[in-house]
């Protein structure tokens, strides 16, 4: 098996990168799909983040208000550290067992794509055999997240900030994935990446 961590910053079209490694033939296993699971309805950890949060954490129906809490988390860092605490062991566990899963159905040539977003923020390279960046310039990011996701401008900055710096991502990077081209691009650089991969052999 070969791990890869995949990492770049938001808007850097990382989910991309991911949708073309899996077409591939690679297992993802997303740090994202993790962090819902682990606190959707009727979820320990969901009962967690209540305990410490007000009211206003959860939906009438009783699920994550997860606009509410991301409000609060990226502009308090503190309240942000709390979160973390709950969820990133939770989050651990479910990759851990889905790329146990990966590999019992795969086999042991598989490689094992873990999408995570806070890769780099959370010193987690090192347990990957490869690591990849998609890497886009800050502006270029901007202004794809104001398109995309019709997110102000004041909005983006902030999530902007709250996360590792460029430079502190390409540090960690074995791979760079440049997405400010088009897609027919990243189709291209892909298609190398994976033969890269495929070429990988895993740490002892």
């Amino acid at each position: 098996m070969v791990r890869v961590g995949l990492t770049g910053g938001i808007g850097s079209g990382k989910s991309e990168v991911a949708k073309r490694l899996a077409a591939h033939g690679a297992a993802i296993v997303d740090a994202d799909v993790a962090a819902r699971e682990v606190v959707a309805l009727g979820t320990p950890g969901l009962a967690q983040i209540a305990s410490i949060f007000d009211d206003r954490v959860l939906k009438r129906d009783g699920s994550l208000n997860r606009e509410w809490l991301a409000g609060v988390v990226f502009a308090d860092p503190e309240r942000r550290a709390q979160l973390n605490a709950i969820v990133h062991p939770l989050v651990g566990e479910w990759m851990a067992a889905a790329e146990q899963a990966a590999v019992t159905a795969g086999g042991p040539a598989t490689i094992v794509v873990h999408d995570v977003p806070l890769l780099a923020e959370n010193g987690l390279a090192e347990g990957y055999d490869v690591v990849i960046v998609v890497d886009v310039p800050p502006e270029l990011q901007v202004a794809r997240l104001i398109a995309d996701r019709q997110m102000a401008p004041r909005q983006v900055r902030g999530r902007i900030a709250a996360q590792a710096t460029r430079e502190q991502r390409l540090a960690i990077a074995d791979i760079v994935i440049d997405n400010s081209g088009t897609l027919r691009d990243l189709d291209k650089r892909v298609d190398d990446v994976w033969h890269e991969l495929r070429n990988v052999r895993p740490h002892a």
